[in-house]
């Protein structure tokens, strides 16, 4: 049966490129036997990034056992810190919370930087490889940071420093207890890695569901926000991705991969039509969130491709 304590659950981060407003449009697009059972029983996301299809799916399917995977080292332990001790993560943002909602706005922006440097102060001597207090720390460090940074972007520079500015916010909720809770029960029966998608090879079997959200191609140069980690994604991977996409679908795994579509910029650009010649490839309307100019936040077409008849 599906998580009931799941239900509801949602991502806990603002996330550039989420997939909230596209989860009808993929589901829709699930393989036949997954929407007539209402069963996925591996599920593997190699880039689980804010984890907008993976609640979706939650709440929708009985999912018997998930695989997460993201290269981005400080989002994956905010995932394992939800799933190990949420409750010591609550604690701390309401600390954090308290503090900075007792504070003027401009004292909140001083705040905020306190904040922001002592996060980018921790890499120096920061334990990655096993659990510790400190991962609640900088978990908390990081929600904050980014409920309250300017559009709630998650950027860090080739340094691995989080860099964004101060948002104006007048009554930022910094966090959601309730929903945290929920994510904690959505993370039952799954495993955690941080790695690049090549990482979970391991866990995709004949039959599994994978869904693949890599970081977009930019469509212009002005648009290339894909430094949710310090080492950037670029057409190269975007070519190693799609001869791992071909490896999995010789192994029989049910594949979808969602990206930008260039033909929103130049009609002649067949980039993924190229790379995806052998497959399925749908494109369907989305809304632009992530520009700084209003007027081009219109209605574009992004790709979603699946190696299997919808």
């Amino acid at each position: 049966m599906r998580n009931d304590d799941a239900f509801g659950a949602k991502p806990f981060l603002k996330w550039a490129g989420g997939k909230t407003q596209l989860l009808d449009e993929f589901d829709k697009r699930l393989p036949l036997k997954i929407k007539d059972s209402k069963v996925i029983e591996r599920y593997i996301e190699p880039f689980i990034g804010g984890g907008a299809m993976f609640f979706f799916l939650k709440r929708k399917y009985n999912i018997k056992k998930s695989f997460l995977f993201d290269i981005n080292h400080e989002l994956i332990i905010a995932y394992k810190v939800i799933q190990e001790d949420y409750k010591a993560l609550i604690d701390r943002l309401s600390e954090i919370k308290y503090k900075h909602l007792q504070k003027s706005e401009d004292m909140r922006k001083e705040y905020y930087y306190q904040i922001r440097d002592r996060y980018n102060r921790q890499i120096e001597n920061f334990n990655y490889s096993s659990f510790n207090d400190e991962w609640i720390e900088r978990t908390a460090y990081l929600i904050f940071l980014n409920k309250t940074c300017f559009n709630g972007l998650f950027r860090h520079n080739k340094k691995g420093e989080f860099n964004v500015p101060f948002g104006r916010y007048k009554n930022p909720s910094i966090y959601d207890e309730e929903n945290i809770i929920k994510v904690n029960k959505a993370l039952k029966d799954t495993e955690i890695f941080c790695g690049d998608f090549t990482s979970s090879s391991e866990y995709i079997q004949k039959g599994s569901f994978v869904y693949l959200d890599p970081p977009y191609r930019p469509l212009n140069r002005t648009s290339s926000f894909t430094s949710y980690s310090k080492d950037g994604f670029f057409d190269e991977d975007q070519v190693r991705l799609s001869m791992f996409f071909e490896q999995k679908d010789k192994l029989g795994a049910y594949l979808m991969l969602s990206n930008s579509d260039p033909k929103n910029k130049d009609i002649n650009d067949h980039f993924f039509d190229e790379l995806y010649k052998n497959y399925n490839i749908n494109r369907i309307p989305a809304k632009r969130h992530i520009n700084s100019d209003a007027s081009k936040r219109g209605k574009i077409n992004e790709l979603v491709i699946t190696n299997y008849i919808i």
